[in-house]
């Protein structure tokens, strides 16, 4: 148990100095993200919370929270740069993030988190 409370100890003094990032990219044709400071179909949980917008292909935007100390940016529409204290709180976020359209490995589309790469499948040839 020494070594899990080490890495827990160490990621919270890294947070503090420093913070934690995650970096997601969003793969696809007309997939784009945005950061709003109000959401049409989901009601703010503190005052002052940040929704991200996104196009995945869905015939609405997927509107979601931002947790509570957490920031986020789109240096570009395809990019969503997340930053935050806690590491595990930006990670989950992320993967809920990346849960809306998990990398597929025929066309190589999806929401690719942290430098994620996927081996394409090859096509069937008759």
């Amino acid at each position: 148990m020494w070594g899990t409370t080490r890495a827990y100890l160490n990621n919270h003094i890294l947070g503090v100095s420093e913070g934690h990032t995650a970096i997601l990219r969003l793969v696809g044709v007309g997939y784009r993200a945005t950061v709003e400071p109000s959401a049409v179909s989901v009601k703010p949980e503190y005052p002052g919370q940040q929704f991200v917008s996104l196009k995945v292909g869905y015939s609405h935007p997927i509107e979601l929270g931002l947790p509570l100390g957490m920031k986020a940016s789109t240096p570009q529409p395809t990019r969503i740069l997340l930053e935050g204290i806690e590491k595990e709180v930006v990670n989950q976020f992320a993967a809920k993030i990346r849960k809306w359209r998990v990398p597929e490995p025929y066309k190589g589309k999806g929401i690719f988190v942290n430098g994620e790469t996927i081996k394409l499948k090859a096509k069937k040839i008759k």
